[in-house]
């Protein structure tokens, strides 16, 4: 409206600072898949995360399911076709065993036949309440959340495991990979395993020469 003659913010910089996202190890994973829960709510909660940790799902998506979103690949396995509720982008996912362990363990609950859903449903509030009980009894200090479990899937699942970062962007949903970048930091047992590989490769041809 000209109230103004110049630009109060012209010269103000904004500033970008990246953090760290927290995930479970392979130990602290194990843990919590391992644990024997004897309440069926945290049976339920602990199913519902770890089927995360293996598919990268957040909670909207996962609670969103229906079974038209297992579809066959092109490898011939089951897949989860979806679309990121948060930025509307297409996700594609193979299932992994564990992941459809749950979806098995699931496919006949009352609750999940009532709403047509692949899994009941629970609320967000309630599931990371009930996540908080779980770290107790598992022996993990870290903040137990259900998103966690999409850095556990990114980290942990796959980067660790050797897949590319392009592909681990791609089965997030992100647009833009720098977006995976900040979500998936590459652990150091990773850059340990990456750089044995390479004193492998460069020590090769020195033990070739002294063959000779």
């Amino acid at each position: 409206m000209e109230w103004v003659s110049r630009d109060p913010f012209e010269k103000y910089l904004l500033k970008f600072h990246r953090v760290d996202r927290d995930f479970l190890n392979h130990e602290e994973l194990e843990a919590v898949e391992n644990k024997d829960f004897k309440i069926v709510r945290l049976q339920w909660v602990r199913d519902l995360f770890v089927f995360s940790c293996y598919t990268g799902l957040a909670y909207i998506d996962a609670m969103n399911l229906t079974p038209s979103n297992i579809t066959i690949g092109i490898d011939g396995e089951y897949w989860l076709s979806t679309c990121r509720q948060k930025t509307d982008q297409p996700v594609r996912v193979p299932i992994l065993p564990k992941a459809w362990e749950i979806i098995e363990k699931y496919r006949t609950h009352p609750r999940a036949l009532q709403k047509g859903s692949v899994f009941p449903m629970i609320s967000n509030q309630k599931l990371n309440s009930y996540l908080k009980e779980i770290a107790d009894l598992c022996g993990i200090e870290k903040n137990l959340t259900f998103h966690l479990a999409r850095h556990t899937f990114a980290t942990t699942v796959t980067l660790c495991n050797g897949v590319p970062l392009e592909t681990v962007s791609k089965m997030l949903g992100h647009s833009k990979i720098t977006t995976t970048q900040v979500y998936a930091k590459v652990v150091e047992k990773k850059v340990r395993e990456d750089m044995h590989t390479l004193r492998e490769k460069l020590a090769a041809p020195k033990l070739m020469r002294r063959a000779k």
